[in-house]
């Protein structure tokens, strides 16, 4: 089992420091007994309550209802009560981050994250999420998506490193839900039938004026371009734009490619295509982004939207509050629902969905195997300079995401949206 990772309290700063609370830590404890008590998994406790004790004499304390072959999680800190009282949203990630928690030998992360996915309304006891809005962090004011706030948070994720990005996507640099159709198929292969689906839903062809909200690097534009569309893509990654750039005049297609956000694009299209970009737009301005898709959109002209969503009664349950995703991944952003786009579409952009493809099983598989490719590469991305407690913090991501594909409480789904 490996050591737990070294903290670098300036990079890391909540990582670093552990919530002190003993009346939360004891809670917590109490609550994850009632959690898993029925749950199909293990977890091993230690019996000492000293911080990183692995357990007094006669081995950890096993709680759950799992059997033979169930995933086990193994606790090896009180940390992880103290994390988890404090927050329960954004303490579970970071104790991860600081090795307070993993999975057991021979126990994948994603299978034990997939355990906790499917009974995420129910682990806390009915009696205290009525408590929830007293506890819970609230989306700081500083993550808005205004223009200056978009820019910045976009920075935050997409501007990491081109470098670390390569080390798991593939050679298309796809980073949304590939569309397989055989299990064992290939991702590259993958990814361009998902992104030739979404093109073909905004009526992309020859001649076809095409703006891309959203660039990622580059791939979706050198498609439309290779059907003879006149490609324009904006993004807020400078990242993104210089190696899509590279990438575009490396695969011999002509498309433009700015530095813009969206709400400041001019000029009309005949189709409109948006690959998991709205996650990053906001709540508050998602009637804006309709409303842009509206102005821009060209009488008889479609709009391909590529979107994560979540349930909707989950949606209004858990918008406001900050999430680890938001604290560690995407600072800002939201995932919609299907109820919000087709209300939203249609009040502020007069647009209604006529054709959907849903891709959540994809979406798992995708992710899997991006983190089989990350974890490969764990010596590459060190060298990048990414120490341990990121890497682990990315393995938790994409673990902690496929995880809530596998278990349905995420979808993605591909959309093509007309005027009414």
């Amino acid at each position: 089992m490996s050591s737990l990772p070294l903290v670098d309290a300036e990079r890391w700063p909540r990582v670093a420091r552990t919530p002190r609370s003993p009346i939360r830590a004891a809670a917590a404890r109490l609550i994850l007994r009632r959690a898993v008590r029925d749950l199909p998994l293990v977890v091993l406790l230690p019996k000492s309550g000293r911080p990183g004790a692995r357990g007094a004499a006669g081995g950890p304390e096993r709680l759950g209802a799992g059997g033979a072959g169930a995933p086990v999680m193994e606790i090896v800190s009180d940390a992880f009560f103290h994390r988890i009282g404090a927050d329960l949203k954004i303490g579970f990630g970071e104790a991860y981050m600081a090795g307070d928690w993993r999975p057991a030998d021979g126990t994948d992360l994603a299978d034990l994250l997939t355990v906790f996915a499917n009974h995420l309304t129910d682990l806390v006891p009915p009696t205290l999420q009525r408590f929830r809005k007293l506890i819970e962090q609230r989306m700081p004011s500083t993550e808005l998506n205004d223009r200056a706030g978009a820019k910045q948070n976009i920075a935050r994720h997409y501007d990491l490193s081109n470098d670390l990005f390569a080390t798991f996507l593939d050679e298309t640099m796809s980073y949304s839900s590939a569309w397989f159709e055989t299990h064992d198929e290939d991702l590259e292969t993958a990814q361009r039938r998902k992104i030739d689906g979404i093109l073909d839903y905004a009526g992309v062809r020859e001649g076809t004026r095409v703006l891309e909200i959203g660039t990622g690097w580059g791939q979706l534009a050198i498609q439309a371009a290779e059907r003879g569309a006149s490609v324009t893509s904006v993004t807020l990654s400078a990242e993104q734009r210089d190696l899509a750039r590279k990438r575009i005049a490396e695969a011999g297609v002509n498309a433009e490619v700015e530095l813009r956000d969206y709400r400041d694009v001019r000029g009309q299209y005949d189709a409109i295509v948006s690959v998991e970009m709205i996650e990053a737009v906001g709540a508050q301005y998602w009637p804006t982004y309709f409303a842009t898709i509206d102005r821009l959109l060209a009488p008889g002209g479609r709009f391909a939207l590529q979107s994560i969503t979540m349930p909707h009664d989950r949606l209004l349950a858990t918008r406001h509050a900050q999430g680890w995703i938001h604290q560690y991944i995407f600072p800002g952003g939201l995932i919609p629902s299907l109820t919000a786009i087709e209300q939203i579409a249609e009040t502020a952009g007069g647009l209604e969905i006529a054709h959907r493809r849903d891709l959540g099983p994809a979406y798992a598989h995708t992710l899997r195997l991006w983190r089989d490719r990350f974890t490969a590469h764990a010596a590459e991305v060190a060298n990048l300079g990414f120490d341990a407690v990121f890497r682990r913090m990315w393995e938790f991501y994409l673990a902690y995401s496929e995880a809530g594909f596998r278990a349905g409480y995420l979808d993605v789904s591909q959309l093509a949206l007309v005027r009414k």
